[in-house]
């Protein structure tokens, strides 16, 4: 009878407007992956529709979500360190010839029985925790230099994993949400903006170590180099789909850019959902998404507010910088604001590693809006 009254006071402190958007962009998720995959002729490219898989993915994310809002974050942060040590080992694991798995010149998976694992999505929550551990502990001092080094190498090490796969899109995540995180822990405002510097400094560098196809990318989105059959195809078409939703949309399933193929059918349901989602729904439909993803995020922010915890502050605030620098990133490069560089959009793009991670992610969230003080 104890257990069955702890668990009902948790339930009355879970924020279920966080559930509720959550679902929301999920079922929005499930059925735009469905549209973006359909044909006229009713075919489907696999014999498992890619929607069905993302229902099993959804499920699973859910269990994901719920499990780790249900238990205490502090005792994931006492397993931080053995976390982000199998975060690094997978890293390790998939650049090995013959096990990593190589999809469009990208070594990023492992294959498992049932699926393919993409571990570089699940070290952003290791490095998440490993963060937010160590800077949260009273015995470390964030004025002390070596401190500042030791929490670089943290996001080093994975970020240089990360980007030898090649994918330079996830690996710039780890940036924002570190940076974030140490601003919010204590770290002096003119070490972060020395790190800046260093970092622009290191810019020439990081483009002579980029993959053609990369360099190519950058030179299209600062129109050096058009190429409209080539690598600027799927952004000339990708801003076509959004912009020829005009207020309401073409109507779901009539989306031209998208059914007719204009947009690569291998990156519609992924990285570039949201495209069609704005086609077929217009400005109402894609505004629609961007209030729910703002409501997600207020949510978090207030979490990171109530909580006394400074370990709780800074997941809460990890956790939403990653979601923001998603969504930031995705919906920018879709109407070419930003270059495309992969990443895709939480609850909403297909993917079975990117959408458990996410809800794991929210889960934390969730965990930390529980165990807020009882009077907030």
């Amino acid at each position: 009878m104890m257990r069955i009254g702890a668990i009902g006071a948790r339930l009355q402190r879970i924020s279920w407007i966080m559930v509720l958007t959550i679902a929301a962009l999920m079922v929005i998720g499930i059925m735009f992956v469905y549209s973006a995959e359909y044909v006229s002729s009713g075919e489907w490219e696999s014999s498992v529709p890619k929607y069905q898989r993302q229902i099993m993915w959804a499920l699973a994310g859910i269990v994901c979500y719920f499990c780790v809002a249900a238990m205490d974050y502090h005792r994931l942060g006492k397993l931080s360190g053995w976390i982000y040590l199998i975060g690094i080992l997978l890293l390790i694991v998939v650049l090995v010839p013959g096990v990593g798995v190589k999809k469009y010149g990208a070594q990023r998976w492992i294959r498992l029985p049932f699926f393919t694992m993409q571990p570089s999505e699940l070290v952003k929550l290791a490095v998440l925790l490993a963060l937010a551990q160590y800077m949260s502990r009273p015995d470390v001092d964030l004025r002390n230099m070596r401190t500042v080094l030791i929490v670089l190498a943290l996001i080093g090490l994975p970020f240089v994993l990360i980007a030898r796969q090649p994918d330079l899109g996830t690996a710039m995540v780890l940036v924002p949400f570190a940076f974030v995180m140490m601003l919010i822990a204590g770290v002096q405002v003119r070490v972060l903006v020395t790190i800046v510097v260093i970092g622009l400094m290191l810019v020439p560098v990081a483009w002579f170590n980029m993959d053609d196809y990369q360099q190519d990318r950058i030179r299209v989105f600062l129109g050096i180099d058009q190429d409209p059959l080539g690598t600027g195809w799927t952004k000339i078409q990708s801003k076509l789909a959004v912009g020829s939703g005009a207020l309401v949309g073409k109507g779901f399933l009539r989306g031209t850019q998208n059914i007719l193929g204009f947009l690569p059918r291998s990156v519609a349901p992924t990285d570039f959902i949201y495209s069609v989602i704005a086609e077929e729904r217009g400005f109402i439909g894609s505004a629609s998404v961007l209030i729910l993803f703002a409501i997600l995020i207020v949510c978090g922010m207030r979490t990171a507010l109530l909580t006394r915890d400074k370990f709780g502050r800074l997941l809460a605030v990890g956790v939403v910088t990653i979601l923001f620098a998603h969504t930031f990133v995705n919906i920018a490069m879709t109407i070419g604001l930003m270059p495309i560089t992969g990443l895709p959009l939480p609850l909403l793009s297909y993917g079975g590693t990117f959408t458990i991670s996410t809800m794991a992610g929210l889960g934390l969230l969730q965990s930390v809006y529980i165990r807020r003080p009882r009077n907030a």
